[in-house]
């Protein structure tokens, strides 16, 4: 298990830790059902992906350890396009593969969860977890997410049909919600 003072949560940057994102991301993308893709991602991907989380305030939390290596990290964007859902976000979370099962998953899922509270903006946090994950579901369930869903046999990789579970926290906030027209 990690202790604090071994680990920090930082900002990340497209500069500093695209590379290292985009490893992580095509570890999982491998080897994983965390990602529902097929090929790996390319570095320009990764910048664009950068710049959709800047252009929308989206956050970007990095868990590092005191070299500054990127163990793992978490964000979210939009859950769906329509104006409707602007205060639902859909997070997710990856950890590079030798550092699974130590505790940063719940490190950064509880600073997303504070980043939501204190962005004041996010009434409900999403996770589309896949269905045999059981290590994110339970810890989804630790942080208070409640189970919302299961879409059966929606994706494909492997050689085998993979069901999405999806999960939900909701927040007090906003405190004054508003329509746009």
């Amino acid at each position: 298990m990690y202790r604090s003072e071994n680990i920090q949560l930082i900002e990340c940057n497209e500069a500093e830790h695209a590379q290292a994102i985009l490893d992580i991301f095509n570890e999982a993308i491998l080897n994983s059902t965390a990602l529902y893709d097929y090929k790996p991602r390319s570095l320009e991907q990764i910048q664009t992906w950068f710049a959709s989380k800047r252009e929308h305030g989206f956050p970007v939390i990095g868990a590092a350890d005191i070299e500054g290596k990127l163990l793992g990290f978490a964000s979210w964007g939009s859950f769906r396009a329509f104006p409707a859902y602007k205060y639902t976000v859909e997070h997710s979370i990856y950890i590079h593969h030798e550092q699974r099962g130590r505790g940063l998953g719940k490190l950064l899922l509880q600073a997303l969860i504070e980043r939501a509270k204190q962005h004041g903006q996010v009434h409900v946090l999403i996770g589309c977890i896949d269905a045999s994950n059981q290590a994110s579901i339970a810890l989804h369930q630790r942080l208070g997410f409640e189970h919302s869903g299961i879409f059966p046999q929606v994706g494909f990789k492997f050689g085998r049909w993979l069901d999405a579970a999806f999960y939900q926290l909701t927040l007090p906030t906003p405190l004054n919600p508003k329509d746009d027209v």
